[in-house]
């Protein structure tokens, strides 16, 4: 399903809707090394799949925050592209949920439904979406968030 490109005068008919949903991206060894690297977080659980399984994993699992991070990557792929907008900004989350691991080697990808839109002020508008990622053969998702984007418009 690729993302729709929506008016921002019929955006409030999209409100409660799947907007998109995002390429899989395979969370590999290498990846979670580099997201270590780069946070400083050398748990063993990401790092050492001997570690992990005997700490009752399964083997190695991503940061959770690295999942998370891949929202951004996901939002390009899925999310809905508002016309007229200039820019969208991250805007924090109302809540953030991390309710399974993901295996390193696993597969992930996003759901994203618009939940609200809001007018701020003059050419800014709020955006939520409610956001799931999945992990490529399990029921149950590695993250569930509601997530803000402020976008900033060509006015209307």
């Amino acid at each position: 399903m690729s993302a729709p490109r929506i008016a921002l005068t019929e955006v409030d008919a999209w409100i409660g809707r799947e907007v998109g949903v995002s390429e899989w991206s395979t969370i590999d060894a290498p990846r979670v090394a580099h997201f270590a690297e780069c946070t400083e977080d050398f748990q063993f659980i990401h790092l050492d799949p001997e570690a992990a399984k005997a700490a009752g994993f399964d083997g190695a699992i991503a940061h959770g925050f690295l999942v998370l991070s891949m929202l951004s990557k996901f939002a390009y792929e899925a999310s809905a592209q508002i016309e007229n907008c200039r820019v969208s900004i991250n805007y924090g989350f109302e809540k953030v949920r991390f309710l399974s691991p993901v295996p390193v080697g696993s597969q992930i990808r996003a759901r994203f439904v618009l939940a609200n839109v809001a007018q701020k002020r003059e050419g800014q508008w709020l955006m939520t979406h409610d956001v799931s990622v999945e992990v490529n053969d399990q029921d149950k998702p590695a993250i569930v968030a509601q997530w803000l984007t402020l976008l900033i418009t060509n006015g209307v």
